[in-house]
């Protein structure tokens, strides 16, 4: 093992300002962090750009929604308020959402809002004339989901117990489209469990660009398996929650792709091949209003094919395939995009080794790739109204790092929009003729400012200097971005989180700190105090390193992982933690390793794995047998169990459990819908088998999150201890 080491940022958060005027600076508490807010950086919210421009809505400070200008930030008008209809529509004080109409005469208002799964609701939805200020509730026939415009502004889509409506705004009349919906059977317009979490598929439908006709998926999950959780609270007799989860290896929905056509008011449908064992990760019209997009993977998502169908016909054809003898991720709005003029779109592909933009015609051939290089892509924000120039974000010479981008699509220009190294995100109008830069990093809290498409800075929107005040007082911890290899020449990245008063004269127990997610970045250059500040505050190291199998580093260094999850991922966390032993500051007995969800998953793992150098760890809502996790998931990195039955058990934490010596803390929540409790139970029953000795905690009835009440400060305060009394 080679122990070079390389510091090529050294954030030293707070050393170099003023001390408090009293002269003393405060002690982080674990009150600071869970219940005070007291390092929370304000923001800039809910920009909506608005069709000049020149203008955006927004919610102002009284709850109304109003019209601002870009270039002062002056509010120009009151959309919308609340309080001029508190006594005959109360449900109003508490709006989930708003939407204005493409003609932005009307506003659609949400409230009442319930949420179904992670992402998907119902509400209670009100239109709003801007004109006449008249008021009126959309529909009387119960909650809606997804309650959408028609591109010309005249009627509305939604969903309701699993069916299609279309509510014509002029008349109120409103049409069922489908009558086939019904729970844990068939959705019309409304994706099942599997699709929403994985493919953030939160809307099953869309309006053509001529208002004509409404594109839908339909998922039959009649075959799916049901999931039972149980929910206790304030019942007598427990409620028995059912739904469809399809787990690896079983079967999930099948998916159909449905065009209604309101002028002759039939549905067809459209043509996505024979195989019923498939995805269909998005839908969305091309600039041709009779002309569907499909975007289709094979169930092993190693195959993407972009689909264009005849939305009269249903007659479908390839427009572009691609295969990959890893997988390939084809799940986001952008993919494809096509241009203005109709003549090309736009993909991501990680076909030269590094996830990049391309250009392809409309006969499906490449015209160029628009970008190159190591810094991959990681979003992409749209073009222009002229097609000419994409805007993106992409990694800035380190993965920890992201820079805003432009490219045109003539000649492959690129120019960079952010100046300032850290993490940067940006909002555009809807011309892209002004953004809202979004810039923050280890030694800056957020900052938010207005450029306009030159990249001049026009106004200054949020600074956080009242945070940056507050800061001065405190004695906070200071994070160095580090790198070293391991075996076999790796290199990995990462930071280490010192104490306020840091002495390498001293050894110190080191706490690790990871996701390491297939594709995931933990290790990132962005401000932030929180639960592990508060631990290198009380006299540890915090320790966060993104091994192989983590994003930023090409499709080698991601893909490593293909088929054996937990493999490379535990082996370089347990290379860290003899790495840490060598460090003459860090005490080698005293090394503890921490995580959630997929980090739960590892911390175990490593722990079982690494006996001789861990002395604790805390898994929090882990996976701890891939056989229990969702199909989607699991087997884009691990293929299916029947044909990969050792790379599911191999790295399974149940079965390590034997190789226990350190102390473990498992946390989970009895409702979690992604990572069920039964993923505890299954590792609690073994390590009772094994006679292993641990600690175990339930919070009943909360999700995958765990939070709610005094929940997180009850959680934070528990692993607190537990770290302080086995570390």
């Amino acid at each position: 093992m080679r122990t070079r080491i390389v510091h090529f940022v050294i954030a030293a958060v707070m050393v170099c300002l003023a001390i408090s005027a009293n002269g003393q600076r405060v002690k982080l508490s674990l009150d600071d962090i869970t219940k005070r807010g007291t390092f929370r950086a304000k923001s800039v919210y809910g920009l909506s750009s608005m069709n000049d421009g020149e203008h955006y809505s927004a919610y102002n400070a009284e709850g109304q929604i109003a019209r601002f200008a870009y270039t002062t930030g002056q509010q120009q008008e009151v959309l919308f308020s609340p309080a001029e209809f508190a006594s005959t529509t109360p449900d109003l004080k508490k709006l989930g959402a708003y939407a204005l109409s493409p003609n932005e005469q009307l506003m659609l208002l949400s409230t009442n809002v319930n949420y179904i799964y992670r992402h998907s609701f119902t509400a209670d939805n009100y239109i709003y004339n801007l004109k006449n200020k008249q008021l009126k509730r959309l529909s009387n026939g119960g909650a809606q989901i997804s309650a959408t415009f028609s591109p010309d502004g005249k009627k509305i889509a939604f969903v309701r117990d699993n069916n299609l409506f279309i509510i014509d705004l002029a008349s109120g009349n409103e049409q069922q489209l489908t009558t086939d919906g019904k729970h844990g059977h068939v959705l019309n317009g409304l994706a099942d469990w599997v699709y929403e979490e994985e493919f953030a598929l939160t809307s099953a439908f869309c309006w053509s660009p001529d208002s004509r006709r409404l594109a839908y998926y339909r998922f039959d999950e009649s075959r799916v398996k049901l999931f039972n959780m149980t929910t206790f609270e304030g019942m007598l007799y427990p409620n028995n929650a059912t739904f469809k989860y399809p787990k690896c290896g079983e079967q999930n929905s099948v998916v159909s792709i449905h065009v209604y056509d309101l002028q002759t008011a039939s549905t067809v449908q459209m043509d996505v091949g024979d195989n019923d064992d498939q995805y269909i990760s998005r839908i969305k019209w091309t600039t041709n209003p009779a002309q569907l997009c499909m975007v289709r993977l094979n169930r092993l998502q190693n195959k993407v094919d972009i689909l264009l169908a005849d939305a009269t016909s249903g007659a479908s054809k390839t427009l572009y395939t691609e295969s990959n003898r890893y997988y390939i991720s084809a799940t986001t709005d952008t993919y494809p995009l096509f241009t203005p003029d109709g003549k090309n779109f736009v993909i991501t592909s990680e076909k030269d080794g590094y996830n990049h933009l391309y250009l392809f015609d409309m006969q499906g051939k490449q015209v160029r790739q628009l970008t190159t290089g190591t810094d991959e892509v990681v979003g992409v924000y749209g073009l222009d109204g002229e097609g000419k120039t994409l805007y993106y974000r992409a990694h800035d010479g380190a993965p920890s790092q992201t820079a805003v981008c432009a490219v045109t699509l003539k000649n492959a220009q690129v120019r960079r929009l952010s100046e300032q190294k850290g993490t940067n995100t940006a909002n555009f109008s809807s011309t892209y003729r002004y953004y809202a830069l979004y810039h923050s990093s280890s030694t800056s809290p957020l900052t938010v400012t207005l450029h306009n498409h030159k990249s001049k800075v026009i106004r200054v929107m949020e600074d956080n200097q009242a945070l940056r005040q507050r800061l001065k007082g405190y004695e906070l911890p200071t994070k160095e971005f580090v790198s070293f290899k391991i075996d076999n020449d790796v290199e990995l990245n990462g930071y280490i989180l010192k104490p306020f008063d840091f002495d390498p004269s001293k050894k110190y127990p080191v706490l690790m700190y990871q996701y390491s997610g297939p594709g995931s970045i933990t290790a990132l250059n962005r401000f932030e105090v929180a639960w592990n500040d508060y631990i290198a505050s009380l006299g540890y190291l915090v320790v966060c390193v993104d091994g192989r199998g983590t994003g930023g580093r090409g499709e080698q260094f991601k893909k490593i992982t293909y088929g054996q999850l937990g493999l490379h991922e535990s082996d370089d966390q347990i290379a860290t933690a003899r790495y840490l032993q060598t460090l003459p500051y860090v005490d080698a007995q005293r090394i503890g390793i921490w995580g959630w969800s997929y980090g739960g998953y590892m911390s175990s793992l490593c722990l079982f794995k690494g006996a001789d150098v861990f002395r604790m760890a805390i898994a929090v809502a882990p996976v701890t047998n891939w056989r229990y996790y969702d199909s989607v998931y699991t087997e884009r990195y691990m293929g299916l169990p029947q044909d990969n039955p050792s790379g599911y058990d191999d790295n399974s934490p149940i079965n390590h459990v034997d190789k226990l010596q350190g102390k473990l803390l498992i946390v989970h929540g009895t409702a979690d819908d992604n990572v069920h409790y039964q993923n505890a139970l299954a590792m609690v029953d073994r390590l009772i088998a094994a006679n292993k000795q641990f600690s175990f905690f339930t919070y009943p009835d909360k999700n995958h999150f765990i939070r709610g009440g005094n929940t997180s400060h009850h959680l934070y305060t528990m692993l607190t201890n537990y770290v302080r009394e086995n570390l």
